[in-house]
C-alpha cells in the first residue's frame, strides 16, 4: 500500500508534524500537490489519523506516574465493559491497556505528589469495580519512548 514517497512523507511528518506541506515536498524531492493529494490518500485510508500536541505533564506538576495492574473478577460476564468504563472516567487516567494472560487491564495514572497519588488511589481507583488483584508499579524513569515507526 506505502510506496517510497509515502513512507518519506510519513517519516517527515514523525518527526515533526507541524512541516509545511511545501518543505515536506522540497524534502522529498516532489511537487506540493503531489504530496498534498499523498496526504490526503493517507487521511482517507486512515494510515494518517490525526495530529495532536504531545503534552509534558511533568511541567505542568505531576510529578507521579504510577502503573496499575489489574486482574479482574471474570465470573461477571460485565467485569470487564463495568471496569473500563469507570476507568475512562478518572481524569488522572492516562493509558489504559489491556492483556490476555495474569494480568487483565493496565492503568497509567499520574498526580501531583504522593498525597494527591494517595487520594486518588483510596477515592477512586480501589473503587474500580471487579478488581480481584491489584499491583502498583511506582514509575521511576522513561528510558525509551518510540512513537515513530520504523519506515
Amino acid at each position: 500500500m506505502l510506496d517510497d514517497l509515502d513512507r518519506r512523507i510519513l517519516r517527515i511528518l514523525q518527526s515533526d508534524p507541524m512541516v509545511p506541506i511545501v518543505e515536506v515536498a522540497e524534502r522529498c524531492e516532489s511537487q506540493p500537490a503531489t504530496v498534498a493529494r499523498r496526504l490526503e490518500r493517507l487521511k482517507t485510508h486512515e494510515v494518517l489519523r490525526g495530529q495532536h500536541a504531545v503534552i509534558d505533564w511533568a511541567v505542568l506538576g505531576y510529578a507521579v506516574e504510577v502503573s496499575l495492574r489489574f486482574t479482574l473478577d471474570k465470573t461477571n460476564a460485565k467485569a470487564f465493559d463495568e471496569f473500563l468504563t469507570a476507568a475512562r472516567g478518572i481524569r488522572q487516567v492516562i493509558a489504559i491497556q489491556t492483556f490476555l494472560g495474569r494480568v487483565d487491564v493496565r492503568l497509567s495514572v499520574i498526580a501531583k505528589d504522593m498525597a494527591d497519588y494517595q487520594k486518588l488511589y483510596r477515592n477512586e481507583i480501589l473503587n474500580l469495580p471487579h478488581i480481584s488483584e491489584l499491583e502498583a508499579l511506582m514509575h521511576v524513569a522513561t528510558l525509551k519512548t518510540a512513537e515513530a515507526l520504523p519506515l
